[in-house]
């Protein structure tokens, strides 16, 4: 049994199009199937239809968690008795309910993730396997000692073959949507982002790009990248659907690719990491 509370985007939206959001393993047929057993209710009242949700109706859903959520393989990059790197698929987040960290939670005493990604970002994510470690690697993020590489998949060609933009964004945590600004504002964090150009198609008109991280905050690659008028293909909330569409892109095409380890300071048990890179074929 699921508990789950309508929040403002899916005010007057069918139900159907909630549950589908919130559980990517349901399918049709598993719904219909719960409408006509009354296994779903609002506000604890029994719903045999489709129908429209409020802002704050609490949905109780009663579907085994088998036909809820799609079954996720965790590809291990690499591990050893620190630190583990593991490939995350899109539509998972890396925190919270039925999350990545939750799923490894399973099979480990003790992990914790030491980045985030969004949740249709794939790639590696780095999780510490003991609470000294998660310190040390903390504070080599925080401190730009571990490089962060991505590859991206944008529309467009460039002019400049390789850039670093430093920039200006704003995080509208109501719309989950964040600006970016050429100029300071009030509100505005300054920002840092490079990317290489690695491939050019100029048939299709579209570049694959290698992008380094500087600054880590929410969505910045692919707002960053749509201010400068090339978004990420695939990308439905900075990119155009007229875009995605022409590449039949239903998933962002970024990938985290990339760990270094760059230690400037003494790391502790984690010395051994030193210029280690961790890279994967996408």
């Amino acid at each position: 049994m699921r508990k789950l509370v309508v929040n403002k985007k899916f005010n007057n939206k069918k139900l159907s199009e909630f549950l589908y959001y919130n559980f990517d393993g349901l399918t049709r047929n598993t719904l219909y199937k719960a409408f006509r057993k009354k296994d779903i209710r609002i506000n604890n009242v029994k719903i045999s239809e489709d129908c429209p949700v409020t802002f704050n109706d609490e949905i109780t859903v009663y579907i085994v968690d088998d036909l809820l959520f799609r079954k996720v393989n965790i590809n291990k990059v690499y591990e050893d008795d620190n630190i583990l790197v593991v490939n995350k698929p899109d539509n998972i987040e890396v925190v919270g309910q039925d999350s990545l960290t939750e799923l490894l939670q399973k099979e480990y005493s003790y992990i914790s993730p030491c980045h985030r990604l969004d949740r249709n970002t794939k790639g590696l994510v780095l999780f510490a396997k003991n609470p000294a470690a998660l310190e040390i690697l903390l504070e080599k993020f925080k401190n730009r000692e571990i490089e962060k590489h991505y590859k991206a998949k944008v529309y467009g060609l460039f002019n400049v073959k390789s850039q670093t933009l430093n920039s200006y964004l704003f995080k509208d945590n109501k719309k989950s949507i964040v600006y970016i600004s050429d100029e300071p504002h009030k509100g505005y964090v300054k920002i840092q982002t490079s990317y290489t150009v690695l491939k050019e198609d100029f048939q299709k008109n579209c570049s694959i790009i290698d992008v380094e991280l500087h600054t880590g905050k929410t969505h910045q690659i692919r707002a960053h990248m749509a201010h400068i008028g090339h978004p990420i293909i695939g990308d439905g909330k900075y990119g155009t659907n007229e875009i995605n569409k022409k590449f039949n892109a239903k998933t962002q095409e970024l990938y985290s690719y990339i760990l270094k380890f760059n230690f400037k300071k003494d790391a502790g048990i984690l010395n051994y990491l030193d210029n280690k890179e961790i890279k994967m074929s996408v």
